[in-house]
């Protein structure tokens, strides 16, 4: 019996499924602007010949002017002379102008007399031409003509319209690049605003519901001491301290989404104890060390900056495949009133390329991971505490340091 067997796409994380729909829209939009500019130089190139085909018909037209006699076939001439639109010159081999057309009219009549009173009354430019013919010859190659026995070259300028359609893709592009760059940030902002809201509103709820357990539970223990008169009894006393780890956890999810009350403390005493707490809950074969100055003060909310901590401990350890070592180091800037936090570990590393998408929600490694430790480490470092967090350096197969900046508090 054949099994049904899902495409590659669902199998993918949502960040993978995010940047192949990036890709895919790049491309689209790529191929959309390469059609375009395809169509646009297919209708210049339309254009150009015919406005070629016009200045050859008018310079052939002039020509006949100059050798014909009869009436109505110069008429027709006459006709086909005046069709071109656009500016044009006819001269000899040596550049003296034969005739024009469509030239800027105030700057090739003299004006006899000159009016004396009209001082913005605009007078012959002999220069005019010379100019002109220049920018004419670089538009175009000259059409060439045998007129009584002499050389004659016919050269003109693009159309208006012309003109404005070669540059007219590129602004239409240009348009709708900043339109679609508008429209993402609008878009990226609003699905963030969602985000943020979903997650405050599951770690709300997930606060809610342990409440209860949690509150049922001390009871529990409670009850079992009298009971049982196990006052120093080292399971109740174990039980205890999971209940007030669970109410840690709890405490945490409740603050997210308000604005967390940040107290002063030592940054290395607080570091210190968590990782003390920390270490005897994982393999002994994985070594920790705290270096530092202990003497440096930040605002923290140590229930949510514990969590910081353990985010990246652990994400240390499922680095780490069998043994190795986790070092915290706290040092300060006094030019620039920063705590620094290095958390290095000895695992398996992070390619440059990652820096930036491990912070994302949804990006994991591991088969089982749901990509969000990091994700939720940046939100409380940069959403509460009001710092920085990223990958200072990585190196694969030698291991990772993950750095947090936060504001000194001055004595």
């Amino acid at each position: 019996m054949p099994t049904f067997r899902l495409p590659d796409y669902y199998k993918m994380n949502p960040y993978t499924q995010r940047r192949f729909w990036k890709y895919f829209l790049l491309a689209f939009a790529l191929v959309i602007a390469f059609g375009s500019l395809l169509y646009t130089g297919y209708l210049v190139r339309s254009i150009k010949k015919s406005e070629r085909t016009r200045a050859q018909m008018w310079a052939l037209s002039i020509k006949q002017i100059t050798a014909s006699d009869d009436n109505d076939f110069l008429n027709y001439v006459f006709t086909v002379r005046d069709s071109l639109t656009v500016p044009a010159m006819i001269v000899d081999s040596k550049d003296n102008i034969i005739t024009t057309k469509g030239l800027d009219t105030t700057k090739t009549h003299i004006k006899l007399p000159p009016d004396p009173n009209n001082k913005k009354a605009k007078k012959y430019d002999p220069g005019y031409y010379k100019t002109e013919l220049e920018s004419m010859k670089s538009e175009h190659p000259p059409i060439s003509l045998k007129v009584f026995g002499n050389n004659w070259y016919v050269y003109y300028h693009d159309s208006f319209v012309l003109t404005q359609l070669k540059i007219f893709p590129y602004i239409q592009l240009t348009v709708i690049a900043i339109f679609l760059l508008v429209a993402y940030t609008a878009f990226n902002t609003s699905r963030k605003s969602e985000q943020n809201q979903v997650w405050v509103g599951l770690a709300k709820e997930t606060a809610h519901q342990l409440g209860t357990p949690i509150s049922s539970l001390m009871a529990w223990t409670e009850l079992m001491k009298e009971k049982f008169n196990a006052e120093d009894d080292q399971l109740i006393a174990e039980m205890e301290n999971d209940i007030r780890r669970l109410e840690i956890v709890a405490d945490r999810f409740s603050k997210i989404g308000s604005h967390p009350v940040l107290e002063e403390h030592k940054v290395y005493d607080v570091v210190k104890d968590f990782v003390d707490y920390f270490r005897v809950r994982v393999s002994n074969k994985i070594r920790f060390e705290i270096t530092g100055n202990q003497l440096l003060k930040a605002g923290l909310n140590i229930p949510l900056f514990d969590w910081v901590i353990e985010n990246l401990l652990k994400n240390a350890v499922n680095a780490i495949e069998n043994a190795g070592e986790i070092k915290v180091d706290i040092s300060g800037s006094k030019t620039r009133n920063q705590i620094y936090i290095d958390v290095s570990d000895t695992g398996k590393g992070i390619p440059r390329s990652k820096f930036e998408t491990v912070f994302q929600p949804g990006y994991t490694t591991r088969k089982r991971g749901w990509g969000l430790g990091l994700s939720l480490t940046r939100r409380m470092v940069e959403n509460y505490h009001n710092g920085q967090i990223f990958v200072k350096d990585s190196e694969v197969g030698r291991g990772t340091t993950f750095r947090i900046v936060l504001k000194e508090i001055k004595q």
